[in-house]
């Protein structure tokens, strides 16, 4: 079926005051807001409590203005929005150049027509002329000029320390800034990409410098990483440009955060924060940005500048981490696999890379000799072996954008990666794509402070390294692909759609993660999708949640069941331990009570949990070239697991599963549970919930569109209940009070002890006619792909 709901989504003309958009991974939209540095909370936006992800505003705004000129914009029950003020506005920053070039490509269907304005999602033209959309491949005949010439630089035995004597060394080798303004004109992207930086670099440059603010458990990373983005596209705008107004505005940003501008910056004895190590690596990883990518530009004084306040207060603090056993700052070098390290080893490398041959404390040579030993025995783990950054989705961002860094510039200053391209780094930019939904990431756990600095754009790298162009041509059309390093990591040779021939399912196995990805469609954000998850409730440096048996559903261009996301980060015994006693469990956002699962006897979930996947069969679908997809008759998928290993000893036996129902147009979520306590369904949604007279239908409200959820086990007495996401009043006290998670309904069917097998069905009602079904009653273990058909 084609998807038509009746809040058809129109592109986004957001602040134009902000280079931010609403509810992006630099502005974290969850109510664990880190308070910014004027003290005020983060104003409301008016949008979906969920999680969501996005990107500077210029290049929706280009995109958008575009589009207009071009398709016109689909009606939306919301379109204040894409004011004619606002595109005027947003026109008068693109040139006419570009956006003639432009419309061209855009007329024949080729790219997103613009991006979601509540989710920051790409849309699609809904077009069944399959010439437009081609296999994916690099270097077709049809692109092969735009192809990166070769770097004349090897090694003949490549060392850490051991560097390129021309420069830019780090990420983008003069090579590729030679050809760059030639693959800017031929290519649309990179065109949208690079007005979108000089937009960015505008606006900072209109700033004041970035201002210190010691945000408790954050420290300063915002900061931090507010600079590196700085340093990236001041850099940028002056390579392209020759104009020294960018080097110019830069030195200010370097002198500020070395403590040598007009207003203080932190302690002198520790400016860079090396207690919370992250913003140590981010700071240093700017420095060394701007160090290499302006080398001609500065002065001897300049450098020498640099390279004092970089050894200072990064490099220095580097090697006390890996060399002082007892000192707290280097915990994340021993036995971490998460973003820390990968953040901390990226950071350390490229200001040493930047600064090596220069330096002559011998500080960047003895820390290279460290890093890269280091990230190959931590880092490089991050992703499990299906591919899943083990922490959570989100946290994913950071980990591979430090990791890309730091493989890339070893690449590209010495000449070899060291081993850290493995094939679970091959298998992550997937994970990603299956991990988001058709309106937001399935964004379990924690979703980390604002990114700023740390997007998506790793997967160019990873697409160029592994010859995967799928992925090039995913990341392409999202909202945080405008960023320097995507001018350099993108190979604009990639042409093709990336749906052409991706299955619509996957399941992820990895002991830790285990979940799954199903939908009706890559390109209809009114299409369906479902994630559930089961894995483990330990080794995810304590980012997780208790939520073995969570799950998300999208339709009709809605998140129906979500995740609340962060709590505070600075509340107390937040990040303690992922023990079973652990204060972590009382905050209402990490414990199970929170989630959208099985909640037996009012009790958190075993963090000892080792589900295992019993179940999964997809019919295998792919989309083929065209957007306008319809799925064939008996499509469908389904995932189930045991899960009574995240309960105690009164439970005996829970299994949960989901599948799609009549041709993936309904969901059914369905569990088989015996226990000898009362237990909860539960799942938290945004929706407007009306409740049935008997208690077995309730009706989902979204800007009008409707979601009736009906219990198919009337006979147990199962019925529909309420609530707000609040805790129970004999729920455990959490050190701080948890944040309200205003306008989200808990969806609840309370059971007494006793074994059931509990089938909840989710209808979408469709816009275009389609009918729903009842499917018949099947247990989990003889689910077939065609159990369900009616």
């Amino acid at each position: 079926m084609a998807y038509h709901n009746a809040n058809n989504q129109n592109f986004s003309s957001q602040n134009l005051n902000s280079p931010y958009a609403a509810g992006d991974p630099y502005y974290n939209q969850s109510s664990g807001f880190i308070t910014p540095p004027n003290g005020e909370k983060p104003k409301s936006k008016g949008v979906s409590k969920w999680i969501k992800i996005g990107v500077p505003v210029a290049i929706l705004v280009i995109v958008g203005v575009v589009v207009g000129a071009v398709v016109g914009t689909k009606k939306s029950k919301d379109d204040a929005a894409s004011s004619p003020t606002a595109q005027s506005a947003a026109a008068a920053s693109v040139s006419s150049a570009s956006v003639n070039s432009a419309l061209q490509e855009l007329a024949t269907g080729k790219f997103a027509m613009a991006t979601n304005s509540l989710y920051m999602m790409p849309l699609y033209p809904q077009v069944t002329d399959t010439s437009v959309f081609t296999t994916p491949t690099f270097a077709s005949s049809a692109k092969a000029s735009l192809t990166w010439p070769s770097d004349t630089f090897s090694a003949a035995t490549p060392a850490a320390t051991s560097v390129r004597s021309d420069r830019p060394r780090l990420i983008a080798p003069q090579y590729k800034w030679n050809v760059l303004a030639d693959h800017i004109t031929a290519d649309p992207y990179l065109s949208y990409w690079n007005e979108t930086i000089f937009g960015n670099a505008t606006d900072w440059y209109n700033d004041d410098p970035v201002a210190y603010f010691f945000d408790g458990g954050n420290g300063i990373l915002d900061i931090a990483r507010r600079f590196k983005q700085r340093a990236k596209a001041f850099s940028y705008a002056y390579r392209m440009t020759n104009d020294t107004k960018w080097a110019d505005r830069l030195w200010v940003e370097i002198q500020n955060v070395a403590g040598n501008y007009t207003t203080s910056f932190g302690p002198d004895y520790d400016r860079w924060d090396s207690n919370h190590f992250l913003d140590t690596a981010e700071f240093s990883a700017g420095y060394g940005i701007a160090y290499d990518w302006l080398y001609d530009v500065w002065t001897d004084d300049q450098k020498a500048a640099m390279r004092f306040t970089l050894i200072e207060y990064g490099l220095s603090f580097g090697l006390q981490a890996y060399n002082n056993a007892s000192s707290f700052i280097g915990w994340w070098k021993t036995n971490t696999t998460g973003n820390w390290n990968c953040v901390c080893n990226g950071g350390l490398t490229l200001g040493s890379l930047a600064i090596l041959g220069d330096d002559d404390t011998g500080s960047a040579s003895q820390l290279l000799a460290l890093t890269v030993p280091n990230a190959l025995e931590n880092c490089a783990a991050g992703p499990t072996d299906d591919g899943t950054w083990s922490e959570t989705q989100d946290y994913w961002y950071f980990g591979t954008t430090g990791y890309a860094e730091m493989t890339s510039a070893l690449i590209t200053a010495t000449g070899s990666d060291y081993g850290m391209l493995n094939d679970a780094y091959k298998l992550t930019g997937y994970s990603h794509m299956y991990g988001q939904g058709l309106t937001q990431l399935f964004a379990v756990g924690d979703t980390g402070p604002n990114k700023f600095s740390s997007t998506a754009n790793g997967i160019f790298f990873f697409a160029s390294e592994f010859n995967e162009p799928a992925l090039a041509l995913y990341q392409r059309d999202q909202a945080d692909a405008a960023d320097p390093w995507s001018m350099f990591w993108y190979d604009a040779s990639v042409q093709g759609a990336f749906w052409d021939g991706m299955p619509l399912d996957r399941q992820f196995d990895n002991e830790i993660d285990q979940w799954v990805s199903m939908r009706s469609t890559w390109t209809d954000i009114n299409g369906t999708y479902i994630g559930m998850k089961a894995g483990m409730n330990q080794g995810r440096q304590t980012h997780n949640d208790l939520d073995c048996g969570d799950f998300v559903i999208d339709a009709m261009g809605h998140r129906w069941a979500g995740e609340l996301g962060d709590g505070d980060y600075n509340a107390p015994d937040y990040f303690s331990n992922d023990t079973q006693s652990s204060a972590r469990w009382y905050y209402y956002r990490k414990m199970t009570e929170g989630q959208n699962t099985i909640l037996v006897n009012k009790t958190n979930q075993n963090v000892l949990a080792r589900p295992t996947i019993l179940g999964y069969g997809s019919t295998n679908d792919t989309q083929g070239s065209s957007t306008l997809y319809e799925v064939s008759s008996g499509s469908t998928a389904y995932w189930y697991a045991d899960i009574t290993s995240a309960y105690f000893t009164d439970t005996s036996s829970a299994k949960r599963g989901v599948r799609f129902i009549n041709n993936r147009t309904q969901m059914l979520v369905q569990d088989e549970i015996t226990t000898t306590s009362p237990f909860e369904w539960r799942m938290h949604t945004n929706a407007t919930v009306s409740v049935s007279s008997d208690g077995t239908k309730a009706t989902l409200t979204i800007n009008g569109d409707e979601m009736d959820v009906s219990i198919l086990s009337p006979s147990s007495g199962a019925k529909f209940t309420t609530s707000a996401a609040v805790r129970f009043d004999t729920d455990p006290i959490p050190p701080e009070a948890d944040q309200p998670n205003d306008g989200v309904t808990v969806l609840i069917i309370e059971m007494d002890a006793g074994t059931y097998n509990l089938q909840v069905l989710f209808s979408p009602q469709w816009q275009d006619g389609t009918s729903s079904v009842t499917p018949p009653s099947v247990d989990l273990d003889n689910w077939s792909l065609t159990s369900h058909n009616t």
